[in-house]
């Protein structure tokens, strides 16, 4: 059975059951503190086992993309070196919120396993879990006893709760589990040691093949365990391992999830994969990262420098290193992978198939740029071993090493795999403190400590009212403390609110909670799963009244005129550019609006021109805004609303319309009643944010009028200090020309300046030692001439030592200048030269033993760089 019948017959026998089937979540997991990534199947659950929102079904299946390389779960070095562990994988699913529990969990699981799959009977383990006195738990015998009539007993093993607790994070929905294993080993090995001595012992044949979570408690921020309105059950099993069980390979790679993805890296690279094992390495950790950089990316995460983005630029420039190191690949390569990857997951996943060609154009261009940047990072890595060399030292120092980390990407065991073929070492520990000092700050900047819910009244579900009334009156469902270095807040959620919350790019809104004797300040609203939170500057004095909650008004209104604009904007670009462009992102707030967009080249002046022109003129019409709400999904669909990577939806979605044939989105934000409400639009920058992304910022209404009466303004006082030219755009390139025609003649009189220069220092050339030594304070204009200087003197003469000492429009520069023989036969290095001659006027610098520079602050030191000099190179 291969890869692709093994998840449809998992999807089919629990459509059998009466299960839903439920697309993926995103991978990349907004409205969620607690997550960064989808790193479970249940995740787009979570508030279903919260209760804090209801299920259209109480059963449900899925195959969710998931990616586990930050926080708890984090097993990205283990990736590759293994052959089981991965970055994105597969986790099949079947859920049942407050419906069946363990009896029909364990029967179904056992049925699809042994009856449909095949699997071995003989070969097949079970856990439970055996209690935890600290959590107040008792063995689970419930679970033991249920499996008593599929398994035999000696087969059923108690696990602790490590193994046999399922918690997704620190906080939220856990339960008691029961793990499925099956051990792969050859029949010699199994007569040896049997297997139920292996389970859970990291055999790489005996592995975990599904985990039945029985849900029934919510772990809270203390650390205690609260009962869960409802029982739930959770279950996942790894798709990549199940294949290989079914297929009965000893390993993940050698399944047809990954086989034709080795063997097209095999071709590429000309090595076999089998062979050696540094090479399979290698081909595992492509492979699989291939996987995790595009799926992401496809959901709308690009790699940045920032949280999530981050992530994935590390997963990318970690295959790109190991394809460059150990495959000989200098030249971007993963991208070449992404027709293969969408003829193998498009079927079940097709947000791959569809942005194929832009998620290959986003890897090409960060592949390229990290080859950059290892190439700059060996050049350092060149000039530190020529300084070590120079100093007689053999140890790269922790210092050092972690930098060549932090600002190159070479992680330490690259940097001591050069070191050694060079014959030198690292100073790990030392690498180690630094990593550690660096997480200790990252973790004192974020350092925050949430406390838990108080409940203050019934929870019935929370109402947003914000679309029809920017004022109600509500009462607090609950509260908690948030503790940070800048004081203490507080977060409330109320029963029926006006106040929208940060979404689809869209600010939260601010405004105020009215009581009796007290207004508090609403600062911020955002979304917690599906829940709305308020942020709030105190608690108020009784939680249990009821108040006026009271948007503010002016800011919601400006922010809707940006928000109408983002639409209005999208859809002109498509026009103007075509099909191929997709939202990738924005910011809508009461000051301006961000648009990042999908296009591979900056847009034209006369490109803007016409985009804006489209957009004032939708304006000008003044089209009504008609928001159609709970519609179907799939109707949405055929109306031809645009919908963005990376959004889950539900079933039922918000559907904004800007006439009929022109703007037509899913969308959950707020919007002007007439697009003539915004007034006026106007984009103010357009620029590129990363490999094949377009960002466009804008204005709109009063901020858009202030814009175009600050350029009139502009214009109005060139003409003034121009005379009032009949032809302003003319008298403005006269100028520029005839400034362009004085800096030539102040350059060619510079440079007969530093001929004459260069000839007095000629002339004036001390011999000592068989050398020609030229050692002077000079006045020059540039850098740029005293290089020049440096390198004509190095032509021109002969054993030449020079040292420049120069003054830089006040600014003191030194250049070192050593012929190459010398650098060979004294073992001269001007690097080390022009640094220890820098400390006279206050700076630094570096460069080849043949040439090296330096800067510095103070200029009165230059007299005394020529007299160390001298005596420097006074017997050599």
């Amino acid at each position: 059975m291969d890869a692709k019948r093994i998840r449809s017959t998992f999807i089919e026998y629990f459509q059998s059951k009466q299960h839903q089937f439920v697309p993926s979540a995103p991978i990349v997991v907004k409205n969620d503190p607690t997550l960064m990534f989808t790193n479970a199947g249940m995740n787009q659950f979570k508030d279903y086992f919260l209760g804090n929102e209801t299920p259209a079904s109480t059963r449900a299946t899925n195959s969710q993309k998931c990616l586990r390389v930050s926080g708890k779960h984090n097993d990205l070095e283990e990736v590759g070196v293994d052959t089981y562990h991965h970055t994105m994988f597969e986790m099949l699913g079947n859920w049942s919120f407050g419906d069946y529990f363990k009896k029909e969990a364990i029967a179904w699981s056992w049925e699809l396993l042994t009856e449909i799959y095949k699997l071995p009977v003989d070969r097949l383990y079970v856990t439970v879990f055996e209690g935890n006195e600290g959590d107040g738990l008792e063995r689970d015998m419930e679970a033991f006893d249920m499996w008593t009539e599929h398994v035999d007993k000696e087969k059923i093993l108690f696990g602790n709760k490590t193994d046999n607790f399922w918690e997704m994070g620190d906080v939220g929905p856990c339960g008691p589990c029961s793990e499925i294993h099956i051990d792969l080993r050859s029949e010699e090995e199994i007569k040896a040691k049997p297997g139920k001595e292996l389970v859970n012992a990291d055999h790489p044949q005996v592995i975990e093949v599904w985990n039945l979570v029985f849900i029934q408690f919510n772990r809270q921020a203390n650390g205690s365990l609260s009962e869960l309105p409802a029982k739930h059950i959770d279950t996942g099993m790894g798709f990549e391992r199940l294949v290989r069980a079914i297929q009965n390979k000893t390993s993940n790679y050698d399944t047809d999830v990954f086989t034709p993805f080795i063997a097209a890296v095999e071709k590429k690279s000309g090595k076999k994969y089998g062979e050696d094992e540094t090479i399979d390495i290698a081909i595992r950790v492509i492979v699989d990262h291939i996987r995790a950089i595009s799926f992401t990316i496809a959901d709308g995460q690009l790699p940045s420098n920032n949280k999530a983005g981050y992530v994935i630029r590390r997963i990318l420039r970690r295959a790109v290193r190991y394809g460059y190191t150990f495959l000989g690949f200098h030249e971007p390569f993963l991208h070449e992978l992404l027709p293969l990857l969408s003829a193998h997951f498009g079927e079940m996943f097709p947000e791959i198939a569809s942005q194929q060609d832009f998620i290959a154009k986003v890897i090409y261009e960060e592949e390229a740029a990290f080859l950059r940047t290892l190439d700059n990072g060996l050049k350092r890595l060149d000039q530190i071993k020529t300084d070590l060399a120079g100093k007689g030292e053999r140890v790269i120092s922790g210092k050092v090493a972690f930098e060549l980390y932090d600002t190159f990407g070479f992680p330490l065991d690259l940097t001591s795999l050069i070191a050694r073929e060079n014959g030198i070492s690292v100073d790990e520990k030392g690498f180690d403190a630094e990593m550690a000092k660096q997480k200790k700050r990252s973790r004192a900047a974020a350092e925050q400590e949430t406390g838990d819910w108080v409940p203050v009244s019934e929870e019935a579900g929370v109402q947003f009212v914000g679309y029809d009334r920017l004022e109600t009156t509500s009462n607090i469902i609950k509260y908690r403390e948030i503790k940070e270095k800048k004081g203490t807040k507080y977060q409330l959620v109320l029963e029926e609110t006006p106040f929208y919350a940060e979404s689809g790019g869209q600010v939260g809104d601010k405004g105020v909670l009215i009581g009796k004797d007290e207004t508090i300040m609403v600062l911020d609203t955002k979304k917690e799963n599906d829940l709305i939170v308020h942020f709030v500057e105190k608690l108020p004095q009784d939680p249990e009244a009821t108040f006026t909650a009271k948007v503010d008004g002016a800011k919601r209104a400006l922010t809707m005129n940006n928000h109408t604009a983002t639409h209005l904007l999208h859809a002109a670009l498509k026009e103007v550019l075509g099909d191929h462009v997709q939202q990738k992102g924005s910011l809508v707030n009461e000051q301006l609006l961000r648009f990042d967009f999908s296009h591979f080249s900056k847009l034209s002046d006369e490109e803007i021109a016409q985009v804006e022109r489209i957009v004032n003129q939708k304006v000008r019409e003044n089209i009504p805004l008609l928001e159609q709400r709970n519609v179907p999904i799939e109707e949405a669909k055929k109306m031809g609303a645009t919908a963005l990577f990376g959004e889950k939806y539900g079933e039922f979605v918000r559907v904004i319309t800007f006439g009929k044939d022109y703007s037509v989105e899913l969308c959950g934000g707020t919007h002007v009643p007439y697009t003539g409400q915004i007034g006026l639009f106007k984009i103010v920058s357009e620029g590129s944010i990363s490999s094949g992304v377009r960002r466009i910022e804008a204005i709109t209404a009063d901020a858009a009028e202030q814009y175009v009466h600050e350029q009139v303004d502009v214009v109005k006082s060139l003409q003034e200090l121009l005379k009032s030219p009949k032809d302003i755009t003319k008298a403005v390139e006269a100028l520029v020309q005839e400034r362009n025609e004085l800096k030539k003649e102040i350059e060619s009189f510079h440079l007969k300046q530093a001929g004459t220069l260069k000839n007095e220092l000629i002339q004036a050339v001390q011999q000592v030692s068989g050398t020609n030594q030229i050692i002077s304070k000079v006045t020059l204009p540039s850098a740029d001439a005293l290089k020049k200087l440096a390198f004509e003197l190095k032509n021109e003469v002969d054993q030449v030592i020079a040292v420049i000492a120069a003054d830089i429009g006040g600014k003191p520069q030194i250049a070192v200048v050593i012929a190459d023989e010398l650098v060979k036969e004294k073992s001269l290095n001007a690097g080390n030269a022009v640094r220890e001659l820098a400390k006279e006027i206050q700076g630094g610098g570096g460069g080849q033993p043949f040439f090296a520079t330096a800067g510095g602050q103070k200029v009165e030191g230059l007299d005394q760089v020529v007299i160390k000099a001298k005596e420097m190179f006074s017997a050599i």
